[in-house]
């Protein structure tokens, strides 16, 4: 009886130690960020609350008035505001080298 508490008592500790290493593993930053200076319309429509038109008129802002010099500059374009930057900050990126 003994044996069979004390094995119940290793599986639970490792099913324990299983679950918090995929916690740990997925709580980590592995998500791609869009760099707002160089995605496309179709990678710039994958963020929420982008359409096609606020994908275009990214693309068209920073061809013709200037490239993103930090990440907050996309509220400079028509629709975006706070609301809307707030949703979308921790999925885009501004790289230096743009």
């Amino acid at each position: 009886m003994r044996r069979i508490y004390d094995l119940r008592k290793i599986i639970i500790m490792i099913f324990l130690f299983a679950f918090a290493i995929a916690g740990a593993v997925q709580a980590g930053d592995t998500t791609v960020k869009i760099d707002i200076n160089k995605a496309t319309a179709q990678e710039l429509s994958q963020l929420k609350g982008i359409g096609e038109k606020t994908a275009q008129q990214i693309i068209e802002y920073r061809t013709n008035v200037s490239k993103f010099a930090k990440i907050e500059d996309i509220m400079n374009i028509k629709g975006i505001g706070e609301k809307k930057f707030e949703a979308i900050k921790d999925q885009i990126c501004v790289d230096s080298k743009s």
